[in-house]
């Protein structure tokens, strides 16, 4: 189930990129297996820092679902979610993360870009920090669709 809902999260980064985003794409799934909701990045369209694809899935998901359920979930992501997305997945209570593409290996993909300036901090990193409850994280998992999403955009 794992490598069906990440390659769902590349495809919603493809309709990020089609849309004229950043080819970002994540995905909610509930502990039944479940899709509830997709959310790509829309930080070019809309003009916002913080439309990233994970935070605007937690937008939703905190809007829509109680902390309970959210517990039960996971989060899959086409690329590893940046330290404010870390931040939005674990107040939004999540309680698991997969992702395809590590930052570090889309950093490498890129090499030194304006265009994709990042705080070098794992999610690990910034989940380990949280008080309240864990985070389970798994990756990167290797797909190259979620390398090739990235192809030629940058």
């Amino acid at each position: 189930m794992d490598l069906y809902y990440l390659r769902w999260a590349v495809s919603v980064a493809q309709k990020a990129r089609q849309h004229g985003n950043l080819p970002f794409g994540a995905v909610l799934v509930d502990k039944n297996g479940g899709l509830l909701l997709e959310a790509e990045s829309t930080v070019i369209t809309e003009r916002d820092c913080t439309g990233h694809a994970e935070t605007n899935l937690m937008r939703e998901a905190t809007a829509r679902y109680s902390p309970e359920i959210l517990r039960t979930c996971t989060l899959y992501a086409s690329t590893e979610p940046c330290p404010m997305c870390s931040g939005a997945i674990y107040w939004g209570a999540v309680g698991r993360v997969v992702f395809a593409l590590g930052e570090d290996q889309l950093r490498e993909m890129i090499g030194p870009n304006t265009e994709h300036d990042a705080l070098v901090l794992s999610c690990r990193e910034v989940f380990a920090r949280g008080l309240l409850h864990t985070v389970a994280v798994e990756g990167p998992v290797d797909l190259p669709e979620a390398r090739e999403v990235h192809s030629g955009f940058w």
